[in-house]
């Protein structure tokens, strides 16, 4: 008589997690790679996002993509139009000055924190970074930059040791993504070494333990970006005007 093979419940839940992990990780693949695409520009504001492209593209099922889709509207980089159809969310330029001023304020609050609050192995971090971002500066790695120029003003809010602070900043730093993009093109993606000079500045004074020279030189600093993209943006949109 042959033996009744009986399902190990332990065994169907061990098969159950794999497969959620799966599905998971499929989702995060996705995730990962439109968001980058879409803070580095790769995938420009007001790109279509059909779920059957994205699912062949992805060679996956629609339902990560799906996921994705809804954890990126979370974050506000896409948007689901009243059609249904989903968009690289537009860039809303008539937000921009309050954007701006949140910014230059998280830029002075955390280069305060990390003067008073800063360790040795912090510094370490943070000089390390700077060396990284001057490198892609001085290779015109534009999208290097981006990424370099986002961690090392991390790494200073996270010396500062206000946790809070660091969950802001650094979401107005990847909010900011593609309009550093726009700053960088502005230069033709050959920056001065001034900005590179200017992290330099912020560092030491962080270094030296000295909040309001911390403080002064990341507002002249975000007051120099601010200052660059709106120019930017206002000769874009001249330049776009065509005289009779």
């Amino acid at each position: 008589m042959a033996k009744r093979i009986v399902p190990d419940e332990s065994s169907e839940q061990a098969a159950s997690a794999a497969i959620a992990r799966v599905r998971g990780s499929g989702a995060q693949t996705v995730y990962d790679s439109l968001r980058q695409s879409i803070l580095d520009m790769t995938l420009a504001p007001g790109s279509p996002l059909d779920e059957m492209s994205l699912s062949e593209r992805f060679e996956m099922s629609r339902t990560p993509i799906r996921e994705a889709l809804v954890r990126l509207s979370a974050e506000g980089l896409v948007t689901t139009l009243p059609n249904r159809n989903t968009i690289v969310s537009p860039i809303d330029f008539v937000k921009l000055p309050i954007y701006f001023e949140a910014l230059t304020l998280m830029y002075r609050v955390t280069a305060r924190g990390a003067a008073v609050h800063r360790r040795k192995s912090d510094m370490a971090g943070i000089r390390a970074l700077h060396f990284a971002y001057a490198d892609a500066v001085a290779q015109r790695d534009a999208l290097g930059m981006i990424q370099t120029n986002r961690d090392f003003h991390v790494a200073i809010a996270e010396a500062g040791g206000n946790t809070y602070y660091t969950a802001l900043f650094t979401r107005l730093l990847d909010e900011g993504r593609r309009i550093l993009r726009l700053y960088y093109q502005s230069f033709d993606d050959i920056l001065p070494r001034q900005y590179v000079d200017e992290h330099e500045q912020i560092l030491l004074a962080v270094e030296a333990g000295d909040a309001d020279s911390a403080d002064a030189l990341s507002a002249e600093h975000a007051r120099q970006i601010v200052s660059q993209i709106q120019s930017y943006i206002a000769r874009d949109t001249t330049t776009a005007i065509k005289l009779g």
